[in-house]
């Protein structure tokens, strides 16, 4: 069963981000993730959707019930938060019964998505490390870009977007920085680790940094990383220049290293601060940008 304010496909208003999800659990995390995406709402004029998974611990008697009363608080926060919609975007509804990942998944497609939002928990050792799983699965699976934000990320607008590049020429990550660039006038950095700058990698980063120039007149600028991880060394250097965006691929070269990190399967979307955008590899997917 779907409770939903949604009646219809939503048609395109303007700019080429269409419409953002975010998933609600009524946690406080969820304030944020909000908080990003009726910015890039009113920067792209884009539609917000608002959606609850009530998952399958319900009882079969109690699921209806569980479902209006989730919905009544969905429209308390669209009620909240629709005022500080200053663009040609709105905020949509729903609440979907099910399994969580597969639910949001199908809503992705459904509803053809353009990014989804996510707030990460501050203190749950469990549910940052479950969370920053699921975004790197639910990437993978729809082929759209998941942002992570914590409470600290909460910048006014991505101005310095960091993107590793490793092994191939990161389309859909430039694709994505162009187009948050052209918005925020911001500066797309491109960073390698120094020990694979062979004839092969330093082709990729020349290419990629073609690619920019071929789409877009955004600041570009070039950097070989010391370091033997890349999500390490990418993190330590976007702390230093106060980055405000990183962007990675949902693959192992952005799992950080150690012991315990390999235990918890920590990805670099729970062990940063600034906040992470996981896009699929090209390989996998579609143009977002449309």
């Amino acid at each position: 069963m779907q409770l939903s304010s949604l009646q219809l496909k939503l048609v395109p208003m303007s700019g080429k981000l269409y419409n953002i999800l975010v998933p609600v659990d009524f946690t406080a995390k969820n304030k944020w993730a909000i908080a990003k995406a009726i910015e890039l709402s009113n920067s792209f004029h884009c539609n917000i959707h608002l959606v609850h998974v009530t998952g399958r611990r319900q009882r079969i008697f109690n699921r209806n019930n569980y479902a209006e009363a989730a919905l009544e608080k969905l429209v308390q926060i669209k009620d909240l938060y629709r005022q500080q919609i200053c663009g040609e975007g709105s905020i949509e509804i729903s609440v979907l019964n099910g399994n969580r990942q597969k639910q949001l998944v199908n809503y992705i497609q459904q509803y053809d998505m353009d990014l989804v939002i996510t707030g990460l928990p501050k203190f749950n050792l469990i549910q940052r490390i479950v969370s920053s799983i699921s975004i790197s699965r639910l990437a993978k699976k729809t082929n759209v870009p998941v942002l992570a934000i914590r409470a600290s990320g909460l910048v006014c607008h991505f101005k310095k977007i960091v993107l590793p590049v490793s092994g191939e020429i990161p389309m859909r990550q430039i694709r994505l920085a162009t187009l948050l660039g052209r918005a925020y006038k911001s500066t797309v950095y491109f960073v390698s680790l120094r020990k694979h700058a062979d004839n092969k990698n330093e082709q990729i980063l020349d290419k990629a940094l073609e690619v920019v120039q071929s789409i877009s007149t955004i600041p570009v600028q070039c950097f070989l990383l010391e370091g033997q991880n890349l999500a390490k060394s990418t993190l330590e250097f976007s702390k230093k220049i106060n980055a405000d965006l990183i962007m990675v691929n949902p693959i192992k070269d952005f799992r950080l290293p150690g012991l315990w990190n390999r235990i918890t399967n920590k990805l670099l979307s729970y062990g940063s601060k600034i906040p992470v955008v996981t896009v699929a590899q090209n390989n996998m997917a579609t143009d977002t940008t449309r």
